[in-house]
């Protein structure tokens, strides 16, 4: 029978970390990391962006991006593209273990399609130039996290989640990484969502914010957001939709963020 103390050391602390900044990590954020890591379970979720371009040029043209009907972006992804995110998370994952378990974290690398993450039905129409045509692209949004397949969640040891989902169909496909963590976070029960990514704050109008709801954050994000911050504000949203109690958005150690010292604190009220 489960003790409520065995239900607290099972909920991990859930990290995004955004494949543009892993290489710009220092060893004391590794440290930090790691010390934190001690004493709570660790999902990490890492995005792929960068090292997709660094593999292969074709990534960096305009033409890999598709754009839907609602203005949403997505990567163009076929079989192949899939394999070559399993090819730069595996180089990825070597580098994390090894900052890991150096520190005394153990670590272990799970394919989000392997029993974890469920996708539903992908938009099927996307813009070429100046018309809608009807794409296969293997995207799909998040309909369902089954927490069971993270059967190790413990202090000191972490994984490192491959944001790839299965669908309805049984095919694997592309989802967006911060939305993945969201998801992973609220089926965890996880009170944190971390997003760390290259910036140190949210910016509205040139100035850094601190706190922020999420009504607010989300009309901001409808207003005026772009880009990747856009999809964190979406993200956000969606894990405190989920049961968690607040994102914290930033480029600072994981318990700089926690301790809301800096970064941006997202909370629903």
């Amino acid at each position: 029978m489960s003790t409520g103390t065995d239900r607290t050391e099972s909920v991990p602390t859930v990290v995004k970390l955004g494949g543009s900044c892993l290489d710009d990590m220092t060893d004391a954020w590794w440290d930090d990391l790691a010390a934190h890591g001690r004493t709570t379970p660790l999902v990490l979720v890492h995005g792929w962006s960068k090292p997709l371009r660094l593999l292969d040029p074709r990534y960096t043209e305009p033409s890999a991006i598709l754009r839907d009907r609602y203005g949403n972006q997505s990567r163009w992804t076929t079989p192949e593209v899939i394999e070559d995110i399993k090819t730069v998370s595996d180089a990825m994952g070597e580098q994390v273990f090894a900052r890991l378990e150096s520190r005394g974290i153990t670590a272990e690398r799970l394919v989000g399609s392997d029993g974890l993450v469920q996708a539903g039905e992908g938009e099927r129409w996307w813009w070429r130039g100046k018309e809608l045509v009807e794409l296969d692209n293997l995207v799909g949004p998040i309909t369902d996290v089954d927490p069971s397949a993270l059967k190790n969640l413990q202090p000191g040891h972490c994984y490192l989640v491959t944001p790839l989902a299965r669908n309805t169909a049984g095919q694997e496909v592309n989802t967006d990484a911060d939305r993945a963590a969201a998801a992973i976070a609220g089926a965890t029960g996880a009170s944190s969502l971390v997003l760390v990514t290259d910036v140190p704050h949210l910016l509205i109008d040139g100035e850094p914010v601190r706190r922020i709801t999420a009504a607010d954050a989300a009309a901001f994000r409808d207003r005026g957001a772009t880009g990747g911050m856009r999809k964190k504000l979406r993200a956000a949203g969606e894990a405190l939709d989920g049961g968690v109690e607040r994102a914290v958005i930033g480029s600072a150690p994981v318990t700089e963020l926690l301790a809301e010292h800096t970064g941006t604190v997202i909370t629903r009220t």
